[in-house]
């Protein structure tokens, strides 16, 4: 039922929840045989060769097994792990064997770019206190991909200061790693106690080994199958740091038949971090420069019922992103977030706050001034700024489990979205764990007499082990639910869903792994009360090499504007790393579909995608993409539109620190071709120089006065940019 009156969130309800998860039991320490690192007065040297002392001393770990494509089997090539640090830093080794050695997949890439390559990776839980992780990824010639891991999901945005090398041997390769304290979240203690978690993947296999090793029994639950290791007598620091940056940009736009030069713009801008604790940062930004040195990768954008999603990108808000993630909720959800930042589109200043008040509690929180879009100095409005402000809790429990709390607000001119309400995860069993949150959103726009209160519930069950996966779910989200700092698909509507995965592993050559499922989705549509279905089956197969196949289909039903609509499909998908040069991926599904108008109809069409990466030495990278999506109207045949984006790149990475970039995309359906250009100096995150280039090409010619369409190319935008920042540290 709808309602509209004049409900504000109580802060007294927030402190009372706050309260009472206080009173919880938090985490204790596992009961595992604690590991102990050496010590060193002499640090290695990060050069890839384990020539150094430290290493011969250093205790290490070599049992590693696999965890991809099946569980509990020796990894394929020998692997040995190292730890030792001193009192500014952890130091990392791996000395990865290969009877094979002209097989290894290594680049000289970008950072994080080597997910194809093999690769090691550090899994390390600061707290050991089983609710996040820190991951760093090294490919063997020593290029970072760096995570952080909490509530289920792996951000990939996250960039932090921390070294590494590698190096390829006769018999394989080594990697070496430091990580500065000052880089990480910690308790501040006599003695530190940690968790980790050693990986390896070898790719022309498509492996996957750990120490210590995954329990079957556990599935991919990493953060409680993890070696504490404990640390002493580390340095008593303040972290201060501060990141000024210089942008200078020159734009032209079309005017009349020619390019315009705009206004060069030149900004500056500052952002500084202060660590009030070893757990507890505050960050603030004045000014920021937001601008991305490449254009997003193009999606079709026609014919959409809801947003575009895009991952941040922006540093500001990357450090401790990984507490904003919602519990209670998979990607087959409405509700995917109710902290998307990238809603905050144009911040002239702001504050953030995140990490641990203690070992139980977790903070984060964020205050920014948003220069709307809808700003108009026409309006008569004094406000230029929409303000936001975000409050994020959590309290761990026994084991990964947790129970938070949120709170935002975004507020401009007579306008507000306020969102409070809890989440959390249980986990039931070692093999088992349950989320859910439940929210309340109270709104007021300037069309509306009043406040509009919604409410938002979901449940999330997931069963892994290495034989079986089963994921149920629940949603209920009212028609007045709406959340202006997160990210909602749709609303008004509640639903039940479940996936039931059986695994084999046959004793072939052919085939290392079978999972065949069966999924379900109800949901009802509450504006029309009507019931829209998603049933079917599928199948994915890993096969010699890393090549996979997956086929899905199924029949589905979707509710729109009070009417049904049948949008059955079928899908399949075809991954592979044909070659250590070549690797491609290819996928396609046909079905029925909605055209999505104010007079919707009834229509069908096909969706495709393929990759491919060719990649001939070391250093250089091509990379092509073909986008297709069309839609036909059933009752006639006829074709409503069809969409095709084509996308190069190709990239040289002189070493580690710098490379040059060139994009070219086009785009058939708004007929423009996009070109872009970089040069970038990346000496650690935050230490940058950058020069880039680009332009905008339509199919138009100037003539009598008016744009026309024509066959040749008209240049329509010019841009050039240069920046600079320099990441300083005390």
């Amino acid at each position: 039922m709808m309602t509209r009156h004049s409900i504000r969130p109580s802060p007294g309800l927030l402190f009372l929840v706050l309260a009472a998860v206080s009173i919880l039991p938090a985490a204790p320490l596992p009961g595992a045989e604690v590991f102990k690192p050496l010590r060193t007065a002499t640090p290695p040297a990060i050069d890839g060769a384990l020539d150094d002392p430290v290493w011969r001393e250093a205790p290490s770990v070599s049992d590693f097994k696999i965890f991809i494509p099946d569980f509990g089997k020796d990894l394929s090539e020998r692997t040995v792990g190292y730890i030792a640090y001193d009192a500014e830093n952890l130091y990392f080794a791996f000395k990865c064997y290969d009877r094979e050695p002209g097989k290894i997949k290594a680049a000289v890439a970008a950072r994080d770019t080597i997910r194809p390559d093999d690769f090691v990776c550090i899994n390390l839980d600061t707290f050991n206190d089983q609710q996040s992780l820190y991951a760093l990824y090294v490919n063997p010639l020593g290029i970072q991909t760096d995570s952080r891991f909490a509530s289920g999901q792996e951000d990939f945005s996250v960039d932090i200061v921390w070294y590494s090398a590698g190096r390829l041997d006769p018999d394989g390769y080594s990697v070496e790693i430091r990580l500065p304290f000052k880089s990480i979240r910690y308790a501040r203690k006599e003695r530190v106690e940690m968790s980790i978690l050693f990986e390896r993947r070898i790719s022309r296999r498509a492996e996957h080994g750990s120490y210590p090793p995954l329990d079957p029994a556990q599935g991919f639950f990493f953060l409680t199958q993890m070696m504490p290791f404990e640390l002493r007598d580390i340095k008593t620091y303040t972290l201060l740091e501060a990141i000024p940056a210089f942008t200078y940009s020159q734009k032209y736009s079309q005017d009349g038949g020619a390019l315009r030069r705009d206004d060069p713009l030149r900004d500056f801008s500052l952002t500084g971090k202060y660590g009030l604790t070893s757990q507890l940062i505050l960050d603030g930004t004045w000014n920021p420069d937001f601008s991305q040195v490449e254009a997003d990768a193009g999606q079709v954008d026609v014919n959409l019922r809801y947003d575009l999603y895009f991952p941040e990108k922006r540093p500001f808000f990357l450090e401790g992103s990984e507490m904003f993630l919602l519990a209670g909720s998979s990607g087959e959800d409405p509700l995917q977030s109710v902290v998307y930042t990238r809603r905050i589109i144009d911040p002239r200043a702001g504050f953030k706050l995140s990490g641990k008040l203690g070992r139980k509690d977790t903070l984060a929180s964020i205050f920014a001034l948003d220069e709307s879009p809808s700003f108009d100095l026409g309006s008569g409005s004094d406000r230029k700024y929409a303000g936001f402000g975000i409050l994020r809790y959590k309290r761990a429990l026994t084991e990964d489990s947790y129970v938070g709390a949120f709170l935002t607000d975004r507020e401009y001119t007579d306008e507000f979205n306020r969102v409070a309400g809890l989440d959390g995860q249980v986990r039931l069993t070692k093999s088992s764990m349950l989320g859910f949150h439940g929210f309340g959103s109270w709104t007021k726009r300037p069309e509306t007499a009043g406040t509009a209160a919604g409410s938002a519930l979901g449940l999330d069950y997931l069963f892994d082990t290495r034989s079986l996966w089963i994921n149920l779910g629940f949603h209920d989200i009212s028609r007045d639910f709406g959340t202006d700092t997160g990210y909602l698909m749709r609303n008004g509507l509640a639903g039940l869903r479940a996936l039931i995965e059986p695994r084999f592993y046959p004793q072939s050559k052919v085939f290392r792994r079978i999972s065949c499922y069966a999924f379900a989705n109800v949901l009802q549509d509450l504006p029309s009360d009507l019931v829209e279905t998603q049933d079917g089956l599928g199948l994915e197969v890993l096969l010699p090499g890393s090549t996979r196949v997956a086929l899905r289909g199924g029949y589905a039903t979707e509710i729109f504007l009070g009417r049904r609509f049948d949008i059955s499909y079928g899908f399949a998908q075809v991954t592979s790393q044909v070659t250590k040069e070549f690797y491609i991926l290819s996928a396609f599904t046909r079905g029925g579909a909605i055209r999505y108008t104010d007079d919707p109809f009834q229509g069908y069409g096909s969706r495709a995608k393929t990759s491919i990466i060719y990649q001939p030495s070391e250093k250089f990278r091509t990379t092509f993409s073909l986008t297709y999506s069309d839609l036909y109207r059933r009752s006639t045949e006829e074709k409503v539109f069809d969409y095709t984006i084509l996308r190069g790149l190709v990239s040289y990475q002189v070493n580690k620190y710098l490379f040059f970039r060139g994009i070219a995309e086009y785009n058939s359906y708004r007929k423009s071709l996009l070109t872009d250009f970089l040069a970038s100096f990346t000496y650690i995150p935050g230490t940058v120089v950058q020069l880039g280039y680009g332009s905008l090409y339509n199919k138009l010619r100037w003539e009598d006065g008016l744009y026309r369409e024509d066959d040749r190319f008209l240049e329509m935008q010019r841009g050039l940019f240069f920046k600079v920042s320099y990441l300083w540290r005390l």
